[in-house]
């Protein structure tokens, strides 16, 4: 019965997240936003998102603090450096999907909350099935610090614009594994490629990719090295 109970919500919220996504090309109200944010569908109207932090679809297994839409927020220096890159990906066929932007502190706790009671494993089988909880700190899955929070990291992937579909990658998002890092010998080599088409656009207009993680870039001449904001997702 609980498992019941847990899945039929993973799906309630699942569908809320698409429908309030399906109004993401509208212009946002971003007069609830700091100074230098704005959202990435209001500069990239082509831009997909899947927020799984907003639902119950992630490591954890629940909604993550802080995540109160399911949407994306970067810097505007991030912003105009992704804009670019959407635009150099649309020259070959491709779109962006965004899984995650700035990261609120309140988010990057609960993920070093939820990681200290290893009693949790709920989402093991899908997220990390070959890594034992305890060692995701020390294999840098996890940190009390984050770039996200600094507002100029991105976590993203491809989509076809022709067919639509998701470009394969040989691992999901936040898969945690050496199946996931830049290099891998663990995926074909069609999957290689892909991943790097979208490392060499990121490269080109200045984001620096995170090893263990083909999805992960941050910008490299970011705007607030030193700040970790905690204003909310909204």
């Amino acid at each position: 019965m609980t498992h019941l109970i847990y899945f039929t919500a993973l799906m309630l919220t699942t569908a809320m997240m698409i429908t309030q996504c399906s109004s993401e090309k509208s212009p946002s109200d971003s007069g609830h936003l700091p100074d230098g944010f704005g959202y990435v569908h209001d500069v990239i109207p082509d831009s997909r998102y899947d927020i799984r932090y907003y639902t119950h679809d992630n490591f954890m297994g629940v909604p993550v603090d802080g995540y109160e839409a399911p949407v994306a927020i970067l810097t505007t220096e991030a912003l105009d450096a992704l804009a670019l890159v959407a635009r150099d990906l649309r020259e070959l066929g491709y779109g962006i999907i965004v899984f995650d932007g700035y990261r609120p502190q309140k988010a990057v706790d609960h993920f070093v909350r939820w990681a200290e009671d290893l009693s949790d494993t709920l989402m093991k089988q899908k997220y990390y099935p070959d890594v034992d909880k305890s060692d995701l700190f020390v294999k840098r899955y996890i940190a009390s610090r984050s770039g996200h929070t600094r507002g100029s990291t991105v976590d993203l992937s491809l989509y076809d614009l022709e067919s639509g579909d998701e470009v394969d990658m040989g691992s999901g998002f936040d898969l945690f594994g050496p199946v996931s890092h830049h290099g891998s010998e663990k995926i074909t080599e069609e999957q290689t490629a892909n991943r790097a088409i979208l490392k060499e656009v990121m490269q080109k207009h200045g984001f620096v990719e995170y090893y263990r993680e083909w999805w992960h870039y941050r910008l490299s001449d970011e705007p607030y090295p030193e700040t970790f904001f905690d204003f909310d997702v909204k």
